[in-house]
């Protein structure tokens, strides 16, 4: 073997190498996202906003929104929290099952209740999944 076919033979491993590499990340992205979609990402829940309300300096507004999985799950209310002085991404805090209805009080700027549930804001969130 001269060393023309080695170089060829090197060229050729190099460049499959690469494929396979770019192949792997290329579907580790996809799983990635899926995962993301599937756990983190907030907006397949937002179906119909129900309620809004803005805290009494206007710091904070909640949106309310419900969901509806179907025919195999009950309604779901999401509240949201956004930032309305801060360039801030809006924040999850509030998720219950089988309710459809949204009452949002404020106690002042940062003491919220939905549905009876008090919140101090923006660090408190509420789960049904953690209080069963």
């Amino acid at each position: 073997m001269n060393d023309a076919e080695k170089l060829e033979i090197k060229k050729v491993y190099k460049k499959t190498l690469l494929v396979i590499l770019i192949s792997i990340l290329f579907f580790a992205g996809i799983i990635g996202y899926g995962i993301y979609w599937l756990f983190f990402d907030w907006t397949r829940f937002k179906q119909e906003l129900i309620a809004e309300s803005t805290s009494p300096q206007g710091t904070y507004t909640v949106k309310a929104y419900v969901s509806d999985a179907g025919a195999t799950t009950s309604f779901s209310v999401l509240g949201e929290l956004v930032f309305n002085h801060e360039k801030r991404k809006s924040k999850k805090i509030y998720w219950q099952y089988r309710e459809n209805r949204a009452y949002i009080n404020w106690s002042d700027d940062d003491t919220v209740s939905i549905n009876g549930v008090t919140l101090n804001v923006p660090d408190e969130t509420y789960d049904f999944r953690d209080n069963e």
